[in-house]
């Protein structure tokens, strides 16, 4: 059923009624304002001047516009919400949402979050924004504080990155991974731009440092809020170097890795990979006619056997045939 009247206000069907404003029955149910002004009735026995009268209507002209727009706040469980279409955070410190916890307990959740009917699920809702909001009332054990909204999967994450540019909450790699996210699933580059508040030039920046970048790492490093773009572009030009990837990769599984905070942990992967290699040791095995037959590279990684097929062409296919006995014999010197 149309709603088209819900928010009106009554005007006056009487063609002899008087046009003035102070006689115009003013009819607002959702604020209580259902007096009327009788014709007549003498001013001075007004309770109320014609400009606080105004003041109310407008006030009331405003919540009612918000609750067309489903700005209303009401108060929902936090299990029957869930996450957005596409996470936004790279992670939280434990510290800065116990601060939020110790916050929203000694002053209320002063600002709603924003969601949405869940598209696919009766009775459940999905956020837009306000995720770290959300998490800090599920510990404490409250009802969340939010507005509801029919959103689209456009309009959804657009709010979600424009509240986020707000608060300036986000840090770049974090903007940089949600708006490559968004284009993974579909968003246009139009939406994404709104999303983020950036240019056509920006974003494609953005995009192409996170193409350039482990998705392993990122996640592993986090939000690393001391460090922008250029930074960022740094480490992955260090990465695409032979061998650095690997070496990184293999870093971030170390246990001590996680331990370290965000930060700590981006200046450690770059550490790391900035580091100028050792270039393996190299030496030369001759026989004993003299014969320079096999040139030995070894680093820390791997040693390497280089035959000189212009001295002794048959000499590398009779070592290769002989490796699996080598090898043999080498097991069986690691029991004896």
């Amino acid at each position: 059923m149309a709603r088209k009247n819900l928010f009106e206000v009554s005007e006056p069907t009487n063609e002899q009624s008087p046009p003035d404003a102070a006689r115009t029955a003013l009819v607002r149910p959702l604020m209580g304002l259902d007096r009327a002004l009788k014709p007549g009735r003498p001013v001075g026995a007004i309770s109320q001047s014609l400009e606080n009268i105004n003041s109310r209507a407008q006030r009331a002209e405003e919540i009612e516009r918000k609750l067309s727009e489903g700005q209303v706040v009401v108060e929902l469980d936090p299990g029957l919400i869930d996450h957005s279409i596409v996470v936004d955070r790279l992670g939280v410190s434990d510290e800065a949402q116990a601060g939020l916890v110790e916050q929203i307990r000694e002053h209320g959740q002063q600002v709603p979050i924003l969601v949405r009917p869940h598209p696919e699920t009766g009775g459940r809702y999905q956020v837009a924004y306000g995720h770290r909001r959300l998490r800090a009332v599920t510990q404490i054990g409250r009802m969340v504080r939010a507005v509801v909204r029919d959103l689209t999967d456009e309009q959804l994450v657009v709010s979600q990155g424009q509240e986020n540019n707000s608060r300036s909450d986000l840090s770049y790699i974090e903007r940089c991974y949600f708006a490559a996210k968004l284009e993974a699933k579909g968003f246009s580059r139009g939406i994404i731009m709104a999303s983020l508040g950036v240019d056509k030039a920006a974003l494609s920046k953005m995009i192409g440092l996170v193409a350039r970048l482990p998705a392993e790492i990122i996640e592993a490093i986090g939000t690393a809020q001391s460090f922008g773009r250029q930074r960022w572009a740094e480490l992955a030009d260090l990465l695409e170097e032979r061998g650095k990837r690997a070496k990184a990769l293999k870093a971030i599984q170390e246990p001590e890795f996680e331990a370290r905070t965000s930060d700590e942990r981006f200046q450690a992967i770059h550490d790391l990979v900035k580091a100028t290699v050792k270039k393996p040791d190299q030496t030369v095995w001759t026989a004993a006619n003299g014969s320079r037959l096999v040139k030995i590279s070894d680093s820390e990684t791997k040693t390497t056997f280089a035959f000189d097929k212009r001295v002794e062409p048959e000499f590398a296919t009779f070592v290769r045939e002989r490796l699996q006995a080598l090898y043999d014999e080498f097991r069986q010197k690691l029991t004896d």
